[in-house]
């Protein structure tokens, strides 16, 4: 009997000391991504969320306000401006950059953002901190911490920062905006002109709305992608970067946007859906960038004039206008005159809801289009999808750190831009969000030539110096139709 006694206490000290070990290994698993192990709302709030079911009165959103505010956040941002007042008299005598000083304009802005990890991860709106020298967060105990870039993803305006502190953050829970539905409640959690974690209520207006917002702010290589919830709360300057929940405290998007002629609310406000979100926030936190996958294709929506000049059968779909050369559709023998009704399971009908469904995905995702041709017929077309570049991998962050600096990306100038500029070295600006090169003008398209007046051959040649100098630098830069100028900082 002793025995038997022993052994039992045996065994439930064993499965006392397992129990903590596998939690312990389903959390720091190595083999987990980053974004895995840290976005973490989900798991430290399993059954908690708020039971919004009130059959017998009117909706109860207390509870959901109670379990969202203390995950919003207040972001306010410095901002400094540089540009590089050359001196043509000392250049003459000592050469480019000889007697240049920098001049500085300042500015300051404000915005909100959404705690997603307890380890400081805070998803936010690229616009709030796209010129910030300086960020600074205040939770809603009035804490205040410093926050850096993760990195930004302009094409869906998402930005990822980090804050650092002792305590444990009090992450989001997510929800599924595919769930969604048009008329549910939903609460707007921000902070507008200052007035620190408000909450505005109403109900979702539309669903997969364009509204053209991201196409002015955006460069020719930056395709933006709008699919925005619409709803009718209230939102405000200052909520940009702000959460979106439903009345169980989920977050299900990022409100980014008002129509408005008087830059203060007028009835409508738009926000990024939680599920495009996620894609691109778990990119940013995984590799510093956003892995999207491409179509191939230039699309638009199914008209009425359409289907009578096209002798199309229906409304439904997206109609392929062009199909692009070595591309996923082009791959696939989609055509031009083709309408894709379905991606996967998902109906699409319109090109903003395509756009979104194909930016949840990255280079490599096997994909299942329904489409109708131009003789009627419905047929299924199987495609791997691949990168901007004709990649179907996944590139690794020690890759992506080869060709980015401070904020921007790079690629090496071909045979005919050298031949084009008259010039023999020199690279490309692929792409730049935040960082000090914004600060001081550059802008994708804009060709590094020179770094303290030494030649720049190669991407890895010029982000080595970038990352690794500790003294002033001056840029000699050229733009595509090939002015030279001068930019510095640091000096």
């Amino acid at each position: 009997m002793k025995y038997i006694t022993l052994l039992k206490i045996l065994g439930v000290g064993i499965l006392g000391g397992a129990i903590p070990l596998v939690i312990y290994l389903s959390i720091s698993n190595p083999y987990l991504k980053l974004s895995e192990q840290v976005i973490d709302g989900n798991r430290l709030a399993k059954n908690q969320l708020v039971n919004s079911n009130n059959p017998s009165g009117p909706a109860d959103f207390t509870a959901a306000a109670e379990s969202t505010i203390n995950s919003v956040v207040h972001v306010t941002t410095k901002v400094i401006q540089t540009t590089f007042q050359r001196d043509p008299f000392q250049e003459f005598f000592y050469g480019p950059g000889a007697g240049g000083r920098e001049l500085k304009q300042y500015g300051a802005g404000a915005g909100s953002g959404v705690i997603i990890s307890s380890e400081g991860y805070i998803v936010t709106n690229n616009h709030v901190i796209a010129e910030a020298s300086e960020i600074e967060v205040t939770l809603n105990d009035n804490s205040k911490y410093i926050a850096k870039i993760v990195g930004a993803d302009p094409s869906t305006d998402i930005a990822v920062l980090k804050i650092e502190g002792e305590k444990p953050f009090v992450p989001i829970v997510l929800g599924n905006s595919d769930d969604l539905k048009i008329g549910e409640w939903v609460l707007a959690v921000g902070n507008p002109f200052n007035l620190t974690s408000t909450v505005t209520a109403g109900i979702v207006s539309a669903k997969a709305r364009n509204i053209n917002i991201l196409n002015g702010q955006q460069n020719k290589d930056i395709v933006p992608i709008e699919s925005f919830i619409q709803t009718d709360a209230a939102v405000n300057p200052g909520n940009s970067g702000g959460a979106l929940v439903n009345t169980k405290g989920e977050l299900i998007g990022i409100n980014t946007a008002i129509a408005s002629q008087t830059g203060s609310y007028a009835g409508y406000s738009f926000a990024i859906p939680i599920n495009l979100v996620q894609k691109v926030m778990r990119d940013i936190i995984d590799y510093g960038v956003v892995q999207r996958g491409f179509l191939g294709i230039e699309i638009s929506d199914v008209t009425q004039e359409m289907k009578t000049s096209k002798n199309l059968l229906d409304l439904k779909g997206v109609y392929v206008e062009k199909v692009l050369e070595n591309g996923s559709a082009a791959g696939a023998g989609i055509k031009q005159g083709d309408v894709i009704l379905k991606i996967g399971s998902k109906e699409v009908n319109s090109p903003s809801e395509l756009q979104e469904e194909i930016g949840k995905r990255k280079p490599g995702d096997k994909i299942i289009i329904t489409l109708r041709n131009n003789k009627g017929e419905e047929t299924t077309k199987e495609m791997i999808l691949k990168s901007k570049s004709g990649e179907t991998g996944i590139l690794s962050k020690e890759e992506i750190s080869k060709n980015s600096a401070l904020g921007a990306t790079f690629v090496n100038l071909s045979d005919e831009e050298k031949k084009s500029l008259k010039i023999t070295y020199g690279v490309k600006v692929e792409t730049i969000t935040s960082g000090k090169l914004k600060s001081i003008g550059l802008t994708a398209g804009t060709i590094i030539t020179k770094i303290n007046n030494e030649p720049i051959n190669n991407v890895e040649e010029l982000t080595t110096k970038l990352n690794s100098s500790n003294r002033g630098i001056l840029l000699e830069i050229m733009t595509e139709s090939g002015m030279k100028d001068y930019r510095g900082f640091g000096l």
